[in-house]
């Protein structure tokens, strides 16, 4: 390689002299217009670094909201059943009275059905559902069954008998029904 110089139509620059060229003048508009784009470049940089702060206070409030909401999901549910609580509490002890006194046990019946029906409005509410299996046909979406029972008054694959009541939570399967099914006996 050689130190001669490489003519171009703008200007002769040496190849690979090992010199800085000197910087040329900047005229006071150049200089007003690059002092602009640097406030300008500040101004950005300044929105970018407020808008990324502001997503980060956005992520940790949405995720201390959604911890919330899990956490008392249920309050509106307990506060239904807070009452009836305090009915069973109320009727146990009218049995202690009851028992004490010799009274007739129909009004804690009574009573006790009544909280029974309390109980079961505020979990309807909530949106629990009886899964009412007995005469329906066996579904084993909903229905446990337990043992077959040979007869021959209900057709075969139909509960007979529900032993203990299921439930659903809209179309969420919270415990299946416990029922015996049907069987055609054997001739």
């Amino acid at each position: 390689m050689s130190n001669e110089p490489i003519e171009t139509e703008a200007a002769t620059v040496p190849e690979s002299s090992g010199a800085v060229p000197e910087p040329s003048p900047v005229s006071p508009e150049e200089l007003a217009a690059l002092r602009e784009k640097s406030a300008q470049a500040d101004a950005f940089k300044d929105r970018y670094l407020r808008a990324v702060a502001d997503l980060e206070n956005f992520r940790k409030r949405a995720a201390r909201e959604r911890q919330e909401a899990v956490q008392y999901a249920n309050q509106s549910l307990m506060e239904k059943l807070v009452p009836a609580l305090d009915n069973l509490d109320m009727a146990l002890s009218a049995v202690s009275a009851a028992s004490a006194s010799g009274a007739s046990a129909d009004s804690l019946r009574t009573g006790v059905e009544m909280v029974l029906a309390q109980v079961k409005g505020a979990l309807k509410d909530a949106g629990l559902e009886e899964i009412d299996a007995l005469g329906q046909p066996f579904d084993p979406a909903w229905h446990e069954a337990v043992s077959q029972q040979e007869t021959a008054d209900v057709p075969d694959g139909q509960v007979v008998q529900q032993l203990r009541k299921g439930y659903r939570l809209q179309q969420r399967l919270v415990r299946p029904a416990t029922v015996v099914v049907a069987r055609t006996p054997q001739s």
